[in-house]
């Protein structure tokens, strides 16, 4: 039987091979800095990583927000993560927020965040480190951190223009504009906009049908989707190689291909 991990400012549920993490820090708009959600978030994707029993892992916020990202009164205040001299906040970033991009560049199963409500600065990036992205009417996205004087500390700009290319991306960067739903379907930053009570729904039976794949081979096509981005073209073919022969040499291998040949069968019978 699956042990979940113990969070404090989130919960996860495991159902049918789909975990879900919700941020519930809606006083703070589930911000990541000033609360546990940093650790709760890097926690459970090294969990899925390592429980077999796993598939695929949806992020959403519980209340107004998805995430508001970073605490910007902290950041009025110079306290919090944001206290100290240069060393000191450098530090703190390395050691805080910067883990999320890290965790959730290392995840080998499918992560779909379920946009439920804004998500702005880090909380648009980290739906940005997620494969597929789920929105409503109430999602915004806004890439705000010039807007307050500072950087995209948490690798923003390293993601934002994977999904976009770099001149859209420059400009929400630059400009730190809100993106609505509608215009963030037609940039491709959100797969889906549907109504906003039927999100998670929507959500999750995506989640299934991902999930429902032999889920060793998932996990092995998730990584060459993450490896494609930063291999050349004949060193991936070497590595497609050496999966397949691993698939090819698999249980779940023969069980999806038998199934299939069945179905082919049953078919051919009743036409």
């Amino acid at each position: 039987m699956t042990t979940l991990p113990t969070l404090q400012d989130a919960d996860l549920a495991l159902d049918d091979r789909v975990a879900t993490l919700t941020m519930r820090r809606d006083d703070v708009r589930n911000a990541l800095t000033g609360t546990h959600l940093i650790d709760d978030i890097v926690r459970a994707v090294e969990w899925a990583n390592t429980d077999p029993a796993v598939s695929v892992l949806v992020l959403t916020g519980a209340g107004s927000a998805f995430s508001a990202g970073g605490n910007v009164k902290d950041m009025a205040n110079r306290g919090g993560d944001f206290a100290g001299d240069v060393a000191e906040v450098e530090e703190r970033y390395r050691r805080g927020i910067q883990r999320i991009p890290l965790a959730l560049h290392k995840a080998e199963i499918p992560l779909i965040a379920a946009v439920n409500g804004p998500a702005i600065g880090a909380g648009f990036d980290l739906a940005c480190m997620c494969d597929l992205r789920i929105g409503s009417p109430r999602t915004v996205f806004g890439e705000t951190f010039l807007n307050l004087g500072i950087i995209p500390g948490d690798g923003g700009a390293w993601f934002l223009q994977r999904l976009v290319g770099y001149q859209r991306a420059a400009e929400l960067t630059l400009t730190g504009r809100l993106v609505k739903a509608e215009e963030a379907l037609a940039l491709g930053l959100l797969l889906e906009v549907v109504p906003e009570a039927e999100l998670l729904e929507r959500t999750h039976a995506l989640a299934r049908r991902i999930a429902g794949q032999p889920p060793k081979a998932l996990r092995l096509t998730k990584r060459l989707l993450k490896i494609a981005q930063r291999e050349n073209l004949p060193d991936f073919l070497d590595r497609c190689a050496c999966f397949q022969g691993m698939c090819h040499n698999s249980e779940e291998h023969l069980v999806a291909v038998n199934a299939f040949l069945e179905r082919q069968h049953s078919s051919g019978k009743s036409s």
